[in-house]
């Protein structure tokens, strides 16, 4: 039984023992390599399958964090990124389901020790939960000649076989492993739908805002060797560029995603993202998006659990200092670059006769970036045999007065169970409020049921009703609330950003 967990609970993995600790009533184990430090000559290339080891390993700390390129200062730390932590009821369990989370926002971030995916409340409802660290960044999606491209997501794959390797020796069920994410982990999720490495890794998926990012070659290409000319570096290669301190590429592209809008005329609609290097539809690792894989039955359905935010912008706006500020130019602009073409600007002005430019500007770039691609996955999960639910988030977080409204990333911490993490308290208060906590058992309970039985217990989404989970003070089943949005979006994919 969990209360019976020695201190120090013991399992033995394919590549040596681990030792981690006891921890309220479940286990926990951290920092287990599932890969080699992708460092020296394996900088940029392939995860290398991780070394074995004598004796017993301490897994009682997180590896180091992966090199981010985020406005903040973060300590450079160890190489040793490609680690992953493992939460468990029991290790002496077996059959239990797994949930494997990967924690990577913008492609340029991704933090499994982040508290708001403390595994506490998922093991204690007797889930085995994984959190990965993986490549992000130029690591991770910089597209080099002399490199694989899509780095990151071969780096998921990796440890999508380690949990299969390994998982049943803390008490899971490698049959029954749902994977998981939300933004670029929800995109991670969905290019794993459709990945040929990834299939038999997992049986079920969550993904929450997936974000409509992807380029092609040509434009990676182009930004690749800008940001190797803004380096000084001889090319945009893996050779040239492997001897510079990841931690430099990091903040060389913090500096270069926060110019993005200088290059507007040459790259187009990438630079309203904010986010320079993204994943490569490059016909090998990724063949193609996830949305027309499914749809032309080149990807199998699955069991989908998919949801968004209403008002997945205001957390952008608000922190950009832009909320209050938006113009008339920035909604012509915002239209331009964003809406489906060709005639999507005129469609939204004709659907939204009364929205003055805030509100223009924050529909269309929720729309394009998280909520279209999400209820789109959902619909193409579905035509491709699988089953799909859908919710939408519309709670307005309390924090600021409102003024977030139902945000980015405001269901993660209500997932999860971590209302009194860092992040959750930023959009919640320091004290969650009784809504949130009856909120947070909403998503929470549906989480637990679909990851065990694949139904969070509401009516899947079909495109003949598109029935969808409306989470709010009083959550309810309702058909699919930004029906004027989809209809706008009828017959148009999330396309990859191109060269204009």
């Amino acid at each position: 039984m969990p209360g019976q967990l020695p201190e120090q609970p013991r399992v033995r993995t394919t590549e040596g023992v681990v030792q981690g600790r006891r921890r309220q009533r479940h286990a926990v184990f951290r920092g287990i390599p599932y890969a080699q430090p992708p460092v020296g000559a394996l900088r940029f290339a392939a995860p290398a399958p991780p070394h074995r080891w004598e004796g017993t390993r301490q897994a009682v700390e997180f590896g180091p964090v992966v090199p981010l390129s985020l406005p903040i200062d973060v300590p450079p730390q160890g190489t040793d990124w490609l680690t992953l932590n493992v939460g468990t009821p029991d290790p002496g369990a077996a059959g239990l389901p797994v949930l494997v989370w990967i924690p990577v926002g913008g492609y340029v971030s991704a933090a499994s020790s982040d508290p708001m995916y403390d595994p506490a409340a998922l093991a204690e409802a007797g889930l085995v939960v994984v959190t990965i660290n993986c490549r992000v960044g130029v690591e991770g999606f910089a597209f080099l000649d002399d490199a694989p491209p899509n780095r990151g997501f071969l780096d998921q794959i990796a440890a999508l076989e380690w949990v299969q390797r390994n998982i049943a020796a803390f008490g899971g069920d490698p049959d029954l492993v749902t994977v998981a994410g939300q933004s670029a982990g929800a995109g991670s999720v969905a290019a794993l739908l459709t990945m040929k490495p990834a299939r038999g890794l997992f049986r079920r998926a969550i993904a929450h805002s997936v974000p409509g990012l992807h380029s092609t070659p040509a434009l990676a290409r182009q930004i690749t060797a800008a940001f190797a000319e803004r380096l000084g570096a001889a090319a945009p290669t893996a050779a040239a560029l492997r001897d510079i301190d990841p931690w430099h590429l990091a903040a060389e592209l913090t500096s270069f995603n926060f110019g993005l809008h200088a290059h507007r005329e040459s790259w187009g609609r990438i630079t309203e993202t904010g986010t320079a290097l993204c994943p490569v539809v490059d016909g090998e690792v990724l063949p193609e998006t996830p949305w027309p894989a499914l749809t032309g039955a080149r990807a199998s359905g699955t069991e989908l659990l998919a949801g968004h935010t209403r008002d997945e912008f205001r957390l952008f706006s608000v922190m950009s200092g832009r909320r209050g500020t938006l113009t008339e130019e920035d909604a012509s602009t915002a239209l331009h670059l964003l809406a489906p073409q060709p005639h999507g600007a005129q469609a939204y002005r004709a659907a939204f006769p009364q929205a003055g430019p805030e509100e223009l500007v924050e529909t269309v770039y929720s729309d394009a970036l998280f909520r279209m691609p999400t209820q789109k996955l959902a619909e193409a999960n579905a035509a491709a045999g699988g089953t799909s639910y859908l919710f939408e988030l519309r709670w307005t977080a309390p924090a600021l007065g409102g003024t977030l409204g139902a945000c980015h990333s405001l269901d993660v911490p209500l997932a999860f169970g971590t209302l009194d993490s860092p992040i959750a308290a930023q959009l919640i208060g320091d004290e969650p409020t009784p809504e949130a906590v009856a909120l947070s058992h909403e998503l929470h309970a549906a989480w637990v049921r679909f990851i065990t039985t694949g139904d969070p217990d509401w009516a899947a989404y079909r495109p003949g009703q598109r029935l969808t989970r409306v989470l709010d003070t009083v959550p309810e089943t309702l058909p699919y609330p930004e029906e004027v949005s989809r209809r706008i979006w009828e017959g148009h994919f999330p396309a990859p950003f191109d060269l204009p």
